[in-house]
């Protein structure tokens, strides 16, 4: 299916027609809720760097409202106490830090209190007089959700909707709980501010690959003709963390996953890689190619949602780093009967000519065996292990990757998982952000293509309600189901393995480093065995290899407790999560000398002997060091050596 026509500018580059980046508007920032984390760890460190990178105005300034008795100074203090644990630079530019704190004001006050918010309208014309700033203003409310009403209606009886030149409010999610309260507080906002002076933020959309997607879609005519289901066979968007809920619990326990990831962030890319090319890049334009591909997804109806959606709950496991993790309900301000999901997969259908008939997957969880957002588009070809994949990595690693096919050098046609990588540390010279950087130059400038409309919004929570409401009305009788530390409950297995497919595990080279077979084998070589390692997730008891067996795979284990078994049916010892088994029949050719079995559910990763050779004999030092290795194991294992 053809791209849709597009404007020149947007045929040339995805920034033709816009400046480079100079100088955001003159304006004042309002900040409600002053005190908190967000304004400490993510809002002043972005400030920080937008001034390191001159691109904040002279007439700017930072008015900070909470409650308590915090004065200017005070507030002063506790920022440059705490930019120095949370800016994201190289090194620390004192001389810009200094420029931007005598820029920053408060008045305390309660959400309550109508004074506190005249003082605060008060503080904020004072600070702008006679300055460009005067005549933009944006209200940033970094609160809790239960407090956006109350403080709305605050803003409107103090005047600031009243405020002469541009104002924005910027509201932060979660954005409802449901369909339902979401439109309420959308006909709170509505009733008191423009829809062009309400920026709802998502902080994914302030990363730099996925704002990417879009430069990548429009500036890229090779991929043009191939961006539909006629070509590509499906698409998977997965958002991982390593982490549980930890102090967050009592937030999280009311929101799970679904609310806390999937409504807001996942559908965001889904909407990026899945809507029609924009005619422009008109902030108006390009979110109607957001609003109109979020209106194609097929609803959910229950026995949908019983066949399409896994959702999962971890239970006590192992860290990554080899120490005990707690199960969810054992989580502070956790309930200890909740029934919250921490992991959730969904396959999306999208009812509209491009992708009739391809599925889109979804998924996102805690605690799970490796931190990553990643945006997989598999192409269609024979063979579902030797396809072509285009990656976009999100976080932590920003980068796009191509993985194909090619000839290994040599006389004979022999094919290799091969992959170009595009690496954005490795290509821009840039400092780390926050992700809010570019968020707020935008808001300043009044360009709110990157935040969220109504219609937007009311779209994603009118696709997830179903699976909010089938989840509640039937409370899950197996959690907890996947174990801290793993790759998540079979069922996302299963979910998969009926259509023919599987998840793709985007390895990184610290996951393969974990094993100690691994640990000094130079970094060529493990960006090659990246792409040929494939998961396997096993149950307990299942038999992984037999004893005499010669199909001469690698297992690195990633999660999980296998045994050795020896002929006589004897224990000879266990192989843990981090270790590697196969490799000594591998590379000494030998048949299998022991039975491998799962004591626990395990996740392994699996390289196939003929992949393992291929890619080994470009290494003969590695290979060298690896034989040893294995001839050390060998000799181990010897009667009287030991197990």
């Amino acid at each position: 299916m053809p791209d849709h026509p597009r404007a020149a500018a947007a045929r040339q580059s995805p920034t033709a027609g816009r400046p480079a980046a100079s100088t955001a508007a003159a304006g004042v920032l309002v900040i409600l809720g002053a005190s908190g984390d967000l304004t400490k760890r993510l809002l002043m460190p972005a400030l920080y760097n937008l001034a390191c990178d001159g691109l904040l105005p002279d007439d700017f300034a930072v008015v900070g409202m909470a409650r308590g008795e915090m004065t200017t100074e005070t507030f002063r203090t506790q920022q440059r106490e705490e930019i120095a644990r949370f800016q994201t630079r190289r090194s620390f530019d004192e001389e810009r830090w200094r420029w931007l704190e005598s820029r920053l004001h408060f008045s305390a006050g309660d959400f309550d209190d109508a004074a506190a918010f005249g003082r605060l309208r008060a503080l904020v014309e004072e600070v702008g007089r006679g300055t460009a700033a005067a005549d933009n203003t944006l209200l940033y409310l970094a609160i809790s959700p239960a407090f956006f009403t109350v403080v709305n209606q605050q803003l409107a009886r103090a005047g600031f909707t009243r405020l002469p030149g541009r104002k924005r409010i910027i509201v932060e999610k979660p954005f409802g709980k449901d369909l339902e309260s979401a439109r309420r507080l959308n006909e709170s906002l509505l009733s008191l501010w423009a829809e062009d002076e309400i920026y709802r933020i998502d902080h994914y959309l302030g990363k730099e690959t996925v704002q990417n997607l879009l430069a990548f879609r429009l500036a890229n005519g090779m991929f043009a003709p191939l961006w539909n289901a006629g070509h590509i066979d499906h698409i998977q968007i997965t958002a991982t963390e390593t982490v549980g809920v930890e102090t967050r619990g009592e937030y999280y326990d009311k929101t799970g996953v679904v609310r806390d990831m999937l409504q807001n962030h996942l559908l965001q890319m889904l909407a990026y890689v899945c809507m029609e090319p924009p005619e422009s890049l008109d902030p108006d334009v390009v979110r109607n190619a957001k609003a109109r591909l979020l209106e194609s997804v097929r609803l959910f109806g229950p026995e949908d949602v019983r066949r399409d959606c896994v959702r999962g709950q971890y239970g006590r496991g192992v860290r990554v780093d080899g120490s005990p993790a707690v199960g969810y309900r054992e989580e502070p301000n956790v309930d200890p009967g909740s029934n919250t999901p921490t992991f959730a997969a969904l396959r999306l259908h999208l009812d509209n000519p491009r992708w009739a008939g391809m599925p889109v997957y979804l998924r996102s969880g805690k605690s799970l065996w490796k931190r990553g957002t990643e945006i997989v588009v598999q192409f269609k070809g024979e063979d579902g292990e030797g396809a072509n994949l285009l990656v976009f990595h999100i976080q932590p690693f920003q980068g796009v990757e191509i993985r194909m096919q090619a000839k290994r050098p040599g006389p004979a046609f022999e094919l290799q998982r091969a992959g170009m990588r595009f690496d954005y540390a490795e290509t821009f010279e840039a400092s780390r952000g926050t992700g809010y950087e570019v968020l707020l130059y935008s808001a300043l400038n009044g360009d709110p293509t990157l935040f969220s409309r109504t219609d937007f919004v009311e779209s994603s929570w009118r696709i997830m309600q179903p699976v909010l409401d089938a989840w509640a009305a039937t409370p899950a009788d197996d959690f907890p189901n996947y174990t801290a530390g793993s790759w998540g409950p079979r069922a996302a297995t299963a979910l998969l393995d009926r259509d023919g497919r599987h998840w793709h595990e985007c390895l990184s080279r610290e996951v393969l480093t974990r094993s100690g077979f691994f640990a000094n084998a130079p970094a060529v070589l493990l960006n090659t065995l990246m792409l040929a390692f494939r998961p396997l997730a096993v149950d307990s008891g299942a038999t992984v290899v037999e004893r005499g067996e010669r199909s001469l795979d690698l297992f690195i284990v990633c999660r999980g407790e296998l045994e050795a078994i020896g002929a006589e049916g004897e224990r000879l010892g266990v192989v843990s999560a981090g270790e590697c088994f196969g490799e000594m029949a591998l590379l000494l050719n030998q048949p299998r000398s022991a039975t491998v079995r799962a004591v626990v559910p395990c996740d392994l990763l699996v390289l196939e002997g003929d992949d393992f050779r291929r890619i080994i004999a470009d290494f003969p030092e590695a290979e060298a060091k690896l034989r040893q290795i294995a001839n050390g194991r060998s000799e181990a294992s010897r009667p009287g050596k030991g197990s």
